[in-house]
């Protein structure tokens, strides 16, 4: 697949997810009066967002101008990182081992896209081009994200809500 085309769907995909996800929590609000599930809902929420930002950069800079989302990822990849580490280990019942590897692994993540997108060579180590070594590491994140949505929505100890069972 042509990395242009990879990067318009896989922006597309996850522009999607985040209306998705706003879906999801307009209809439990109750998420939002909570400080530590509403840093949760928004650590869910970015991990759909920047990813989706990134590929619409790649798409702009694509191969022709690559400092365009080279300097954009880095600079995403940072906010995200940043993010993800203020939320590391905050579950909504402080002891889920799967949510704190996850957040540690999306922090891990953005850092490599951050290192890539800063020194593009890295990429050789893998054997792809940067943009490619990129699209890979967007991939990982947005299966963690789907990981962490799933876990937060029927995470251990979560009541089932009696009026949304069919």
């Amino acid at each position: 697949m042509d990395v242009s085309t990879f990067y318009a769907l896989f922006s597309t995909t996850c522009f999607a997810l985040v209306g998705l996800w706003w879906n999801v929590v307009q209809g439990h609000r109750d998420w939002l009066r909570d400080p530590a599930l509403r840093r949760i809902v928004g650590g869910i929420y970015i991990s759909f967002l920047l990813p989706a930002l990134m590929g619409l950069f790649a798409q702009v800079g694509g191969t022709e101008t690559p400092e365009i989302w080279r300097s954009s990822f880095v600079a995403l990849a940072v906010i995200g990182c940043v993010s993800i580490l203020r939320l590391t280990g905050r579950t909504p019942d402080g002891s889920s081992v799967f949510i704190i590897l996850a957040q540690a692994m999306a922090g891990l993540c953005y850092a490599l896209i951050a290192f890539v997108g800063a020194k593009p060579e890295l990429a050789d180590i893998v054997g792809l081009k940067p943009i490619q070594t990129e699209a890979v590491l967007l991939i990982l994140l947005v299966v963690l994200g789907h990981g962490l949505v799933w876990r937060f929505m029927a995470g251990e100890g979560r009541p089932a809500d009696a009026d949304q069972l069919p």
